[in-house]
């Protein structure tokens, strides 16, 4: 697979003409798609092509019958749209609509980045690519029979760095953060470990954030800060309710919190508060 290619990016004005032809009369499919595309001289052609995709790809229910939806994509993916080859690696991923085939998803997430590795950060398709990078990694951290592939953790790491460095992906800061928290992985290094899920956890990652807090509460490799690691262990809990990683986020807080000073639990409140009111909690 060739991951750092600097392919042509495919704006998706082809696919929305093709999605609309095949699913409306010629005349009226003609006035979706004008009402879609922007003129070629405007600056912001493409962005707005992408939303319209996006609007169809979104409403595709309502009157549009699954084998034109899956026709539509194909025919976005022939092209290297990002936006139809990350529709069709979820859908193959989670079976949604389409039978698993783990296979088909590597194959439609290795488009994406071997063909937009090098795109500016701050274009639309940016962040489906750096999600695919991470969708990437965790392949070639597990391996995957169907296809053969045998796990390569140093190629994993690989992926995971890009999405993290380049794109600034958060997810995958909050990876490799953990990463080097693991001897069997890129080493023990407290300190690489807190630079990484920082820059996660400033991003709103709430496993990040937990990660942060627990290392800097306990404070070990690294000087104690105990204040503020007490403070991102509080965020990460008041955010985490209902989800998947309340339970260990839980239990790291509420040990922190039982020998915590009272003025530390009191700066921790103070700061949920403040840190809910800017907004950064929803």
């Amino acid at each position: 697979m060739r991951i750092f290619s600097t392919n042509a990016r495919f704006t998706c004005s082809s696919l929305v003409v093709a999605f609309v032809l095949a699913t409306a009369g010629t005349a009226h499919a003609q006035e979706s798609v004008d009402a879609l595309v922007p003129p070629a001289n405007q600056t912001n052609a493409a962005l707005d092509a992408a939303f319209g995709l996006a609007n169809l790809l979104d409403s595709a229910s309502n009157g549009v019958s699954h084998e034109a939806h899956i026709s539509a994509l194909k025919a976005g993916a022939e092209a290297g749209q990002p936006l139809a080859l990350w529709e069709l690696a979820r859908m193959y991923e989670t079976g949604e609509g389409v039978e698993i085939d783990l296979g088909q998803a590597y194959s439609y997430y290795s488009r994406i980045a071997d063909q937009n590795a090098t795109i500016s950060p701050r274009s639309f398709e940016a962040d489906i690519v750096a999600q695919s990078f991470v969708k990437l990694g965790e392949f070639y951290r597990d391996g995957l029979n169907d296809i053969g592939l045998q796990p390569d953790p140093r190629e994993a790491h690989a992926l995971y760095m890009h999405a993290a460095s380049y794109f600034g992906n958060a997810e995958a800061q909050y990876r490799i953060g953990m990463l080097y928290l693991d001897e069997n992985e890129l080493g023990v290094n407290p300190l690489q470990s807190a630079r990484w899920l920082s820059l996660s956890a400033r991003k709103g990652h709430v496993s990040a954030q937990a990660a942060l807090g627990n290392l800097l509460y306990n404070g070990e490799g690294l000087p104690r800060q105990k204040s503020e690691g007490l403070i991102w262990l509080s965020i990460a809990q008041a955010r985490a309710a209902g989800a998947p990683e309340q339970v260990w986020i839980n239990e790291m807080a509420n040990d922190a919190l039982a020998s915590a000073t009272p003025e530390q639990r009191l700066q921790a409140e103070e700061a949920i508060e403040l840190y809910l009111q800017s907004g950064n909690g929803s």
